[in-house]
């Protein structure tokens, strides 16, 4: 079992990562910047990271080794982050993920122009800032924080709790 402290700033990050998610869709959706295909991949740990805390909410067991998974998830967000943040910077040249040849095999002017339409940003290029942050690097930092975070929730686990996994 939680703490009231350690709940009260497991329902503040649970508010944070909703905000991250649903900033990131009204930027794509409402603001209309596409985002690359990077920038996709790098939403899939906060949508476990929702799956993973209403687990620990709803269930109430499993928590330590939840916060060591959330630990992990956010530890993989950082690296694809600073990874993506490093193509924006230039220091890493853009990876497979970030090719944005899908193999035309269309002739037709009709077809290429639909084609040349449909095409994601590059990885490189940065559409949006905020605070002269591109979202790789806020999302570099965010990682890093949660991930620091939920590695403290799993080391004092058990500690000013009767918990059975001390």
């Amino acid at each position: 079992m939680l703490n009231q402290n350690k709940n009260i700033i497991l329902v503040i990050i649970f508010f944070i990562i909703l905000l991250s998610i649903s900033s990131a869709l009204i930027i794509e959706f409402v603001l209309g910047h596409l985002p690359c295909k990077f920038c996709f991949y790098e939403r899939i740990p906060y949508f476990i990271s929702v799956f993973l805390i209403f687990v620990i909410f709803f269930l109430k067991k499993y928590e330590k080794i939840i916060f060591f998974l959330l630990f992990l998830t956010f530890m993989f967000s950082a690296f694809f982050a600073f990874y993506h943040l490093g193509i924006e910077q230039g220091f890493i040249s853009e990876s497979f993920m970030c090719n944005l040849d899908n193999g035309l095999t269309t002739l037709s002017k009709e077809e290429l122009l639909k084609e040349l339409n449909q095409k994601m940003p590059s990885c490189k290029d940065v559409t949006f800032k905020i605070l002269g942050l591109s979202l790789a690097a806020l999302n570099t930092i965010l990682s890093i924080l949660l991930s620091i975070i939920f590695l403290k929730f799993f080391l004092n686990y058990g500690s000013n709790s009767t918990s059975q996994y001390k």
